[in-house]
């Protein structure tokens, strides 16, 4: 790396660094927006496709990270449970204004296994692990004490906060990446991109025009 001029081996920025790993890199980003962000630091719009192409985006939490792919959870039985049940490819955007920085990540999903699940949702408080069974996620509600109603059945039901099990129909995604770019904003629109994209099991490097 070239620690003088500011760069690295392609001429980018240094924050882009000379890593062969997208993964790696992506850990330190999300370490300084971690520091950097106020709230959620580890948000992202995630984008599917019906069975049909139709698309549809929405804002999800990151939950999980390894050499395996990105990990977030959700109701099955919901509008992305379902499209991702038909069409497994989806795309994943963090955009961190404080550092002017965004990464694009795109890919495959699969399930997360039953043990991994139940440790995540183990881990959740009390009212958000009573809210995964009281809500049906996208469906339509007649009114919100409908909904505020069935949190007070499930409260009832399951009363011991250390006690409640996790919902079937409730588990995470595991979106092992083909791509992962990186964006980096620079005045005049003059922005650095650099796209990794998987070969063969291995990562090929590719500065992009912005």
């Amino acid at each position: 790396m070239n620690q003088k001029s500011g760069q690295n081996s392609l001429g980018l920025d240094i924050c882009f660094e000379d890593e062969a790993n997208p993964i790696v890199l992506f850990e330190k980003w999300f370490a300084l927006a971690e520091k950097s962000e106020i709230n959620d630091p580890n948000a992202l719009s995630l984008a599917t496709s019906s069975s049909e192409g139709i698309p549809s985006v929405r804002m999800v939490l990151l939950k999980g990270l390894s050499e395996k792919g990105f990990v977030f959870y959700t109701n099955f039985n919901s509008k992305k449970g379902k499209d991702l049940k038909n069409n497994p490819n989806a795309s994943m955007c963090f955009h961190w204004k404080s550092l002017r920085r965004q990464i694009r990540i795109s890919g495959k999903v699969s399930m997360v296994d039953k043990q991994e699940a139940d440790d995540y949702f183990n881990s959740r408080a009390y009212g958000s692990r009573i809210g995964a069974w009281a809500s049906s996620q996208s469906q339509v509600m007649k009114n919100r004490e409908e909904f505020l109603n069935k949190i007070k059945e499930y409260e009832n039901k399951f009363p011991d906060s250390k006690n409640v099990p996790r919902p079937l129909h409730w588990s995470g995604w595991r979106l092992s990446p083909g791509e992962i770019e990186f964006w980096f904003e620079i005045k005049n629109r003059v922005h650095e991109r650099l796209n990794y994209r998987k070969e063969n099991g291995s990562w090929i490097r590719e500065v992009l025009y912005p």
